[in-house]
């Protein structure tokens, strides 16, 4: 019982990992129709200039991991500018139904090769800003950074949702996302809402890298995997649903840990890609998400 909770426990920060990329997803999908399927190299690049600025590569420390992380927010942000700038706007201009699913996957790529001429193509630590000895809940062993990492993928979220409800700007998110065309007849530059919630969906990722760096290596090839599994996420728990990410990302995260530890790792992906094609027969909407109905 206390290997199954101590299992729990790691599924749960793993799941809250591909919770937020996913969470990156739906912003981007509510303003525009559209995805970053470059999501898991914003995370990717996120890490690796966390730690740049840490100092981790050359020595250093140059800064803590607590001044480090506004740093990675804007520099995903920007990041998640240029996709959209680059990649998605030529697509929605011309009313391309795929050309944004080739150009962001084109730009994932390009950012993989330049991460592995920057900074090698070898996995590196990242060095964490907690205690790694292990405390007992429930009589399982949990890292410090663990708890870091549901905390702050949860405040991440939750900051979100709070700017959305509450804020002018989220406000514009919002009104775009119901209803772009209605939005822009209302005085609303949707151009600029659709840039925005990539500047956001990238700085999201980015966060995450961070977070989840310290219990894993860091390296150019750390975000693919992340990225798609997220994406897995978002379709489970809907596009349209913030909930949704959350609850498809715990059980994305446990089914992983469970079955990688009680079968073997390499059925570790398996049940959550089960499940995923289960959702899509039976609610392909998403468990969270709202069946859409377009008037012809």
């Amino acid at each position: 019982m206390d290997i199954l909770l101590q299992l729990v426990f790691s599924g749960i920060a793993l799941g809250m990992i591909y919770a937020v990329i996913a969470f990156g997803y739906q912003l981007t999908f509510a303003t525009s129709g559209t995805l970053n399927f470059g999501q898991g190299e914003a995370l990717m690049l996120g890490a690796l200039v966390g730690l740049s600025v840490v100092g981790n590569i050359h020595g250093g420390p140059y800064l803590n991991y607590w001044l480090m992380i506004p740093i990675v927010l804007v520099f995903g942000a920007l990041q998640g500018m240029f996709v959209e700038w680059i990649g998605v706007r030529p697509a929605i201009k011309i009313k391309s139904e795929f050309g944004w699913i080739m150009s962001t996957i084109a730009l994932a790529i390009i950012f993989k090769n330049v991460a592995e001429n920057i900074w090698g193509k070898d996995d590196l630590p990242f060095p964490s800003p907690l205690s790694g000895a292990p405390f007992q809940i429930l009589g399982a062993n949990v890292q410090p950074m663990q708890v870091l990492v549901v905390v702050g993928a949860l405040a991440m979220m939750l900051a979100v949702e709070i700017f959305n409800r509450k804020s002018i700007y989220g406000k514009a998110v919002v009104a775009t996302s119901n209803d772009r065309d209605a939005a822009g007849l209302m005085g609303i530059n949707t151009s600029v809402v659709i840039t925005f919630s990539y500047a956001l969906s990238s700085a999201t990722a980015a966060f995450a890298g961070v977070l989840v760096a310290p219990l894993t290596l860091t390296g150019a090839t750390m975000g693919a995997a992340l990225g798609l599994k997220a994406f897995a996420v978002a379709i489970i728990g809907g596009l349209t649903s913030g909930m949704g990410a959350i609850v498809g990302g715990l059980i994305l995260g446990i089914a992983e840990t469970v079955t990688g530890f009680y079968i073997s790792t390499g059925y570790k992906e398996v049940p959550g890609l089960l499940l995923l094609l289960l959702v899509l027969a039976v609610k392909p909407a998403g468990l969270f998400g709202k069946t859409a109905i377009k008037k012809v």
